[in-house]
């Protein structure tokens, strides 16, 4: 941790500007929560970072405070040092206290103005929060002249966004996508998490050609649904166990399948996922998703729906065959229209590693 009189004193180099890349969850999701993952055998969890950013810009000011900008909510706050100091609590900072957690864990209370822009809509169910926690602290250390450690930045944002949600742990997959880019394959060891680097041209090219990702104009909390399993997963509950292995077992596959290249079984994979999700915690497909994917199964557009994220609403991923993109980015615009509702599609890009 920096001193705060160092912070104060420290020659501080020119503005800077951080991203980091929001992710998709393909497989394994809810099985990153210790000590589930290390119970629970061969565990996967397989994300990838997508071309939507969360992006930080720190600048140098002459207040004694913080000055703190959304851009995508275009709202601008001022907190002094004081309240750093003295008043660090959620009734204060309110929706920012995510924010002025990770400031004072580099005790940087005051002279700089920070730009925030998420990447992505809120409640999407694309870790966004987590990927601006990391993001944010990446930029920090750049702002500080000081080497990012990233499973530092990962530890230590992962247990303030648990403290926020106060309801029990919080998985860890959404920070690696932003600090290490590509596709990962995250698989847990006592003490630590394995981060294995599976991105390549050919499976970049092929996620891009046969996924689409919607977002369903429904915001969700996936921290109320992690919770609720991680209690029935101790309470032992049978159907909670058994779920979660077929789901393990499902992320292993696909694994494999990307290690020997096998990529038509890593769609199929994730179409059995997202099946076995929906058996296990049947509120996570809302109504209209439900009735999308009842008739572009009925058309014969899409091999399966998965849904992103651990709660009901924010996103979802349409996996097809490589000609249809553009068949169901249509489809969904005149479904919209006949049910009133508002789902997009959100085009992105597979990130490079880092």
């Amino acid at each position: 941790m920096v001193a705060l009189e160092n912070c104060l004193t420290l020659e501080f180099i020119m503005a800077i500007e951080a991203q980091g890349s929001v992710r998709v969850d393909l497989l394994g999701g809810t099985l990153d929560l210790n000590p589930i993952n290390v119970i629970l055998p061969n565990v996967y969890t397989i994300n990838l970072a997508t071309s939507l950013k969360a992006v930080v810009r720190i600048d140098h000011t002459q207040e004694d405070g913080v000055r703190i900008k959304s851009l995508d909510y275009k709202s601008e706050h001022f907190f002094s040092r004081e309240q750093f100091i003295h008043s660090l609590q959620a009734e204060t900072f309110k929706e920012l206290y995510f924010v002025a957690l990770i400031l004072d864990y580099f005790r940087l209370h005051s002279k700089v103005v920070i730009e925030l822009v998420s990447g992505s809509p809120t409640g999407a169910g694309l870790g966004g929060s987590s990927a601006m926690g990391v993001t944010l602290f990446k930029a920090v250390c750049l702002f500080l002249n000081k080497e990012c450690d990233r499973e530092e930045a990962i530890r230590v944002v992962n247990n303030i966004e648990a403290r926020m949600l106060d309801c029990g742990p919080a998985g860890y997959q959404d920070y690696y996508p932003a600090l290490y880019g590509g596709v990962l394959a995250l698989s847990p060891d006592f003490g630590k998490v394995k981060v294995e680097q599976l991105f390549s041209k050919e499976l970049k090219a092929f996620l891009e050609s046969h996924l689409t990702l919607v977002y369903s104009g429904e915001t969700r909390l996936s921290g109320i649904n992690n919770w609720e399993v991680y209690k029935a997963f101790f309470n032992k509950d049978e159907k909670v166990r058994q779920g979660l292995s077929k789901i393990s077992e499902h992320a292993l596959v696909a694994y494999q399948s990307i290690v020997k290249n096998d990529l038509p079984l890593l769609l199929k994979s994730l179409c059995r996922e997202g099946e076995e999700r929906v058996k296990l915690f049947p509120g996570i497909m809302t109504p209209n998703m439900l009735a999308l994917k009842e008739k572009l199964l009925e058309l014969n557009l899409a091999y399966g729906l998965k849904v992103c994220g651990a709660g009901g609403g924010g996103c979802f991923l349409i996996a097809h065959h490589q000609d249809h993109g553009q068949k169901i980015k249509n489809f969904i615009e005149d479904f919209n229209k006949v049910h009133h509702i508002e789902m997009r599609v959100l085009n992105f890009e597979v990130e490079g590693s880092l």
